[in-house]
C-alpha cells in the first residue's frame, strides 16, 4: 500500500517539489492543505488529492505516514513538531525555523520520536554538486586550501512588502534565504566551522532592519581551511557559483539550470611541472534536484537512517548564519560549539 503524504503550504516549493512526490509508485499526494483552499485546490488538480486548510487535523490523521512543511518560516517549528510528535516523518523547507531555539527543539523532537526530519537544502542533490562532492571524498583534488562561493539574484520593486521582508516571518535576510544553502553545501564537503565572520548591510532595497539585501561572510573549518559567501538581492543576473580549490587542482561549480544558466562542473588539475589543465561537463535539462533528495529521504525512511541534509545540518547551517549576523553587528568574530 502507498504511505500518504500531507502537503503544507501550497505556494511555490510546493509546485516545485509535488511533482516528484506524485511520481513515486511507493508515495501519494492524499492532502494538500493551505490557508487559501483556491491554491490548495489549484495544486490538487489531476493528483486526486484531498484538500484542506486545517493543518492540525492533517498532521493528526492517522491515515497520513508523511508530512511535507512547505509554509513561512515562523510556522516551520510547530507544524513539524506536531507532526513527528503525532508518528510522522518530516520534510521541513530551509531554514529550519525562524529562531534557532525552535530548530534544536525540532532536532531533539526527532531523536526523541525517532522520526526522521529533513530539511530541504536541495542544492546537495544537483547533479554537479553530487558530482563534486564524489570527486572530493575520493581525493582528485588533494587537500583542501580553500572554498569560495556566490550566490544571487535581483531584487523586485516591492520586495519590502512581500513575506520575506517581514522580520516576525523569516529568520533573516538574504543570507538566510538563499546564502544558508552555501553555508550547507561548504559544511557537507569540509565538515563543521569553527569561527564565523561577516557584514550584512541594505543598500539598494528598502529591506527593514534588520534584513540585509547582501550578505558577507568569511568562516573557517576545525582544520583551518577559510570559505567565503556573498549572498545578493542585487545580483542583476542571477548567478551561482560554488568553488572548493585543493592541492592538487579545483571543482568548480557554476549555474543551476533555468535563469541561472547551464549547470557545470569545471575540473581543474594543478601540476606544478606542467600546464594547467581542466575539463567541463555540462548537465543539461530540468532541475533533477528535487525527485533525487525525495528518494534519498524516502531512503532514510525506510531504512530509518539519517538523510543527507537532516535536521541537524539545518540547526547547524542556521547557527553559522546566525553568527554572521552577531560578527555584522558586533564587529567581531563568532566561535562556534560543535
Amino acid at each position: 500500500m502507498k504511505k500518504r503524504v500531507a502537503i503544507i503550504g501550497a505556494g511555490l516549493q510546493a509546485r516545485r517539489r509535488v511533482p516528484s512526490i506524485a511520481e513515486d509508485p511507493d508515495y501519494e499526494v492524499a492532502l494538500i492543505v493551505d490557508r487559501k483552499e483556491e491554491k490548495a485546490a489549484t495544486l490538487a488538480k489531476g493528483l486526486g488529492s484531498r484538500v484542506s486548510t486545517d493543518w492540525k487535523a492533517a498532521i493528526g490523521n492517522p491515515d497520513i505516514h508523511v508530512v511535507v512543511v512547505l509554509t513561512y518560516p515562523d510556522s516551520h517549528a510547530m507544524m513539524s513538531l506536531a507532526a513527528m510528535e503525532a508518528g510522522k516523518d518530516v520534510l521541513c523547507e530551509k531554514p529550519l525555523s525562524r529562531i534557532e531555539e525552535e530548530a534544536r527543539a525540532m532536532v531533539e523532537t526527532a531523536k526523541r520520536t525517532r522520526r526522521i526530519l529533513k530539511c530541504g537544502f536541495n542544492h546537495r542533490f544537483h547533479p554537479a554538486v553530487l558530482e563534486a562532492h564524489r570527486l572530493f571524498d575520493a581525493g582528485e583534488i588533494g587537500k583542501p586550501v580553500f572554498g569560495r562561493a556566490r550566490y544571487g539574484i535581483a531584487g523586485r520593486e516591492g520586495i519590502e512588502k512581500e513575506w520575506r521582508s517581514d522580520p516576525k516571518i523569516v529568520s533573516g535576510g538574504q543570507l538566510m534565504e538563499q546564502g544558508i544553502h552555501l553555508v550547507d553545501l561548504f559544511r557537507w564537503f569540509l565538515g563543521d566551522m569553527s569561527c564565523v565572520t561577516g557584514m550584512t548591510a541594505a543598500n539598494h532595497w528598502p529591506m527593514p532592519p534588520p534584513l540585509e539585501d547582501n550578505g558577507f561572510v568569511v568562516m573557517q573549518n576545525q582544520s583551518g581551511i577559510i570559505c567565503s559567501i556573498h549572498s545578493s538581492l542585487t545580483q542583476w543576473i542571477n548567478l551561482f557559483e560554488f568553488e572548493v580549490y585543493g592541492s592538487h587542482g579545483s571543482l568548480t561549480i557554476r549555474g543551476l539550470g533555468s535563469s541561472y544558466g547551464v549547470e557545470k562542473l569545471v575540473i581543474s588539475q594543478h601540476d606544478p611541472k606542467g600546464p594547467f589543465t581542466s575539463k567541463t561537463i555540462e548537465y543539461r535539462g530540468t532541475d533533477p534536484s528535487w525527485k533525487s533528495e525525495w528518494l534519498e529521504f524516502t531512503r532514510a525512511i525506510v531504512k530509518r537512517n539519517q538523510p543527507s541534509g537532516n535536521g541537524e545540518d539545518g540547526l547547524k547551517a542556521m547557527q553559522i548564519v546566525n553568527a554572521a549576523y552577531a560578527a555584522s553587528r558586533d564587529g567581531r568574530t563568532i566561535r562556534l560549539d560543535n
